[in-house]
């Protein structure tokens, strides 16, 4: 509950020490208050559909993902490294539910995609066995020109009316913390893959 009460605390520092230029913004993307990122930014274009199958199906499918399985699939033989730099950083509990929070993400977003009847992809895109491409897809979606945001990588992963859903589907079943907890651990998670990667931001190798 301490580490809890830590990261949310966090995640609210850096939402009021965090604003971005509107002028250097990218497309779509505009200066609007965030829930754990500050005062910008919001996705307000199209969903980018291909990236986020080939998201689901790097962590066993629609009907078997598992965001354990994911994140061996984004980091490869870093996965052990990972695991155990954010078990260090946040705390174990902490890591097992932001696994959980991840699960019931995107569970909740493919419920809320089938309830308003939006159609998957038939395929997905960068391919899902690829961690590198993929990892590099997702560094992309979080760009806003100032950087990278991890709610923008959300709202262009789902749009951001489902991804304000999902949170508040979040607060609701986990509470605020583990949300805040979720965000603050994923944000790590993209972090280290572009550093390992060598990621720039539009997902190419520097």
């Amino acid at each position: 509950m301490k580490n809890l009460r830590f990261t949310t605390a966090l995640a609210i520092a850096l939402a009021v020490g965090s604003g971005i230029a509107m002028a250097a913004l990218m497309p779509n993307v505009i200066s609007a208050p965030t829930r754990f990122s500050g005062p910008c930014c919001v996705y307000t274009g199209a969903p980018a559909l291909q990236v986020t199958l080939s998201m689901i199906e790097a962590g066993g499918g629609p009907s078997n993902f598992s965001t354990a399985t994911l994140l061996k699939t984004l980091t490869g033989p870093l996965f052990d490294p990972e695991v155990a730099k954010l078990t260090k950083e946040y705390g174990k509990a902490q890591v097992a539910q932001f696994l959980t929070t991840f699960d019931f993400v995107v569970a909740d977003s493919l419920k809320i995609v089938r309830e308003k009847n939006i159609a998957l992809p038939s395929t997905p895109n960068p391919n899902p066995q690829d961690g590198k491409a993929l990892a590099g897809a997702l560094w992309a979606a979080g760009q806003t020109g100032e950087g990278f945001n991890v709610e923008v990588m959300l709202d262009r992963a789902v749009s951001h009316p489902i991804h304000f859903q999902v949170m508040s589907d979040i607060d609701v079943k986990y509470g605020l913390a583990a949300d805040a907890q979720y965000h603050a651990i994923l944000t790590t998670a993209m972090k280290d893959l572009a550093s390992a990667y060598h990621l720039n931001p539009s997902s190419g190798s520097m």
